[in-house]
């Protein structure tokens, strides 16, 4: 089952892997954490809203989720709270267990990391590794995508991703802890958009802006909506739609928050029924 998993996911990133080069990178790195033990540190402090200290011991669980967020690049584009928060929920209400998810923060600054936990009432225990002991002990791999695990009761690597961005691991997350699969299998299509990328041009700081993306349905079956992730919390994707017969086409409606001025560049993932499980579209402009 632990390798089934593993060969699953390993397709997954595969999948979005657009050089050869990339994909040995990605075969050499789940070999590596397959089964692994993560090793946490002794005496690790929690807090509350950075500032609260709290009496918190990782709970003995058959399965525990381990975030690991370090301090290079946007911290609240990495962390999407409240996607986190909606998964946390979701896995509360399917499962009987107590699953703990563990949030360590390699912070760079208290002032940042105080004002989005509280700005997304995000009130759970975290942990602030100002020693950075965590990676020291497990020399976590660089990229963001491979800093979320999910760990059986021995803390051993069962899964390794985000879910929260991408809704392919998120599965793989679910399925390993609930212990189910989905029955339904959908035949595969093939999903086009309009335009790869979109131009905002110039967006007022502090204002917000919509855009409208067309997609269309260019395969020979149904297209069946799965969802949308998107690479921060200033951008939202929705639409009124969850399926698209052969041939037809549907709108999304992408909104981007103008939070802080210079150059930006945003993602929307519409996943579903296509080769590579989603179709990337992707939006730039400048905060002024």
């Amino acid at each position: 089952m632990k390798r089934l998993l593993f060969y699953i996911l390993f397709l997954f990133l595969l999948s979005s892997a657009c050089q050869d080069k990339k994909k040995e990178q990605f075969t050499r790195l789940v070999q590596k954490w397959q089964g692994k033990e993560i090793v946490f540190p002794q005496d690790m402090e929690f807090t509350r809203f950075v500032t609260d200290p709290v009496e918190y011991r990782i709970p003995d669980a058959e399965y525990k989720v381990l975030i690991y967020i370090d301090s290079t690049g946007c911290t609240s584009c990495k962390l999407q709270l409240p996607k986190w928060k909606e998964l946390i929920a979701h896995v509360d209400s399917t499962t009987s267990s107590n699953i703990p998810f563990i949030f360590v923060f390699q912070s760079k600054g208290d002032r940042e990391l105080r004002y989005i936990l509280k700005r997304d009432n995000f009130d759970r225990p975290v942990c602030i590794d100002r020693d950075n002991r965590l990676d020291k002990l497990n020399q976590f791999p660089q990229n963001i995508t491979f800093q979320t695990f999910l760990l059986d009761k021995d803390n051993k690597v069962k899964v390794i991703g985000n879910p929260v961005h991408n809704l392919a691991v998120r599965d793989l997350y679910l399925k390993q802890i609930t212990g189910t699969q989905h029955k339904e299998i959908l035949a595969m299509t093939t999903l086009e958009a309009e335009k790869s990328e979109y131009d905002l041009g110039m967006v007022k700081e502090g204002t917000s802006k919509k855009q409208t993306i067309i997609v269309r349905n260019t395969g020979t079956s149904v297209f069946r909506l799965k969802g949308f992730t998107t690479s921060c919390n200033c951008t939202e994707a929705t639409c009124d739609w969850d399926v698209l017969q052969p041939g037809e086409s549907g709108t999304i409606t992408v909104s981007y928050e103008a939070e802080q001025s210079g150059d930006f560049y945003r993602t929307v993932d519409i996943y579903g029924n296509i080769p590579n499980n989603s179709l990337m579209v992707s939006f730039i402009g400048t905060v002024e």
